[in-house]
């Protein structure tokens, strides 16, 4: 995703409490949570593509592709699950991956996974959605989280970056280097997990 620094901030307090209710509610609230992660990939996706120069550009890519990507998953809610299943499929090879090579998975590698996490999420969905949304919001809690913690050492420090450069947000890279990470990621999950088997997503 791409945005002017001065959305920095509230484009992560967004991914934050997304997170936090994709984490533990998120089975529940399954068709907005879709509409949150539909929004999130319309609005990188779409905000790529613009210059870097553009400021109401990026803004205005952003939000048109947000509400594309969100109306296409909700509308589409079981390609929607497959679909989440496949992105958690890809986020678990890549973290595992990333940590055991030190570089981005192989091709192969991604393509396995996905068709994997989406034929299993189709399978067995309650407990996919619960999972995936577990640890799919536990992920983009600490992407929301470690955004935040660099925007304000931003505003903090006096080589904080130039007004005029793009924010720039690496979902899949939130902290490179970072070995308490996937750590953090998989307690989040596990919590998440348990809160909606235990309250949130208990069958009435």
């Amino acid at each position: 995703m791409m945005l002017p620094h001065g959305y920095e901030l509230p484009a992560a307090i967004f991914l934050l409490v997304s997170g936090a209710l994709t984490c533990f509610a998120g089975y529940r609230l399954f068709r907005v949570v879709l509409a949150i992660y539909g929004f999130i990939l319309g609005a990188m996706l779409s905000s790529s593509i613009v210059g870097v120069t553009n400021t109401l550009g990026m803004v205005v890519a952003a939000l048109a592709g947000g509400v594309v990507g969100a109306l296409i998953l909700v509308l589409a809610y079981f390609i929607g699950i497959a679909l989440v299943g496949a992105g958690l499929g890809v986020l678990i090879t890549h973290v595992i991956w990333s940590q055991i090579a030190n570089e981005d998975p192989a091709a192969l590698a991604i393509a396995l996974a996905s068709t994997a996490g989406a034929i299993t999420a189709m399978i067995l969905q309650r407990y996919v959605i619960v999972v995936s949304t577990a640890f799919a919001g536990a992920w983009t809690i600490l992407v929301g989280a470690l955004a935040i913690a660099g925007d304000l050492a931003n505003r903090s420090t006096v080589h904080a970056a130039p007004r005029a450069d793009p924010w720039i947000l690496y979902p899949l890279s939130p902290a490179p280097g970072q070995r308490w990470v996937p750590v953090a990621w998989v307690v989040l999950g596990v919590i998440g997990t348990a809160v909606q088997l235990g309250i949130t997503a208990k069958k009435r």
